[in-house]
């Protein structure tokens, strides 16, 4: 039998639920209230697909069975407004294998490449939402990089200035010391300060692949 996709869900106060596979860093969607959470997580499996092919994963991931709701709790303020999960599940709280973290770091890093490939490839202008709104794919790019310097690698003593978003090279040192950094905290045994260290890799992979898939969606290369 396939193993089922452990599913969390986080609904908001007012207007959004979060499905979030956790098991799967990246895997997480949102809709409004009263919409379907799992039916819109179901339908990005695809998409995720290539990460986790990117990552060395995909023959397991291709083998996974239908999502199964393991855990609901009351997202934060951020999950109404931004749609994003702000808890974690249970078990990331709990100890990881060796194997296990590996294999979700790899996700991670695949997160960053597809974000990377995908920023490369896409329009400069980008298509406009209903109202005309939305940034242009160089400010994506900035508050993505930006936010993971700035407010996530932090949590596991990565400390580098901003400006590192606009050096490629740059990048790529931050990253690795990102990752040596993620590895140590699991090696000790430590938390991300008051975040668990699962959550911290699944929010980070989350953010990239969001705003990976918004460039492609919004992408006016492709019609």
């Amino acid at each position: 039998m396939s193993e089922p996709v452990r599913v969390l869900l986080e609904k908001g106060k007012k207007k959004r639920v979060v499905a979030s596979a956790f098991d799967w860093p990246g895997w997480d969607r949102s809709v409004k209230i009263g919409g379907d959470a799992l039916n819109a997580l179901d339908s990005y499996r695809p998409r995720y697909a290539k990460v986790a092919e990117l990552a060395g994963y995909g023959d397991g991931f291709r083998a996974l069975g239908e999502l199964d709701v393991v855990e609901e709790v009351e997202g934060i303020g951020m999950t109404d407004y931004y749609g994003v999960s702000g808890r974690a599940a249970t078990t990331e709280h709990d100890a990881l294998s060796d194997a296990e973290f590996e294999r979700k770091l790899a996700l991670l890093q695949a997160c960053w490449i597809t974000f990377d490939e995908v920023a490369s490839r896409v329009s400069a202008e980008l298509r406009k939402g209903p109202r005309g709104g939305g940034r242009e794919k160089d400010r994506i790019i900035r508050h993505v990089n930006g936010a993971e310097i700035d407010e996530f690698a932090p949590k596991v003593g990565v400390k580098v200035p901003l400006e590192t978003r606009d050096d490629p090279k740059a990048l790529r040192s931050y990253r690795a010391a990102f990752a040596d950094a993620l590895r140590e905290h699991h090696e000790r045994g430590e938390s991300a300060r008051s975040w668990a260290l699962q959550f911290l890799i699944r929010r980070c992979a989350w953010h990239m692949l969001d705003h990976a898939w918004e460039l492609e969606d919004r992408d006016l290369s492709v019609r």
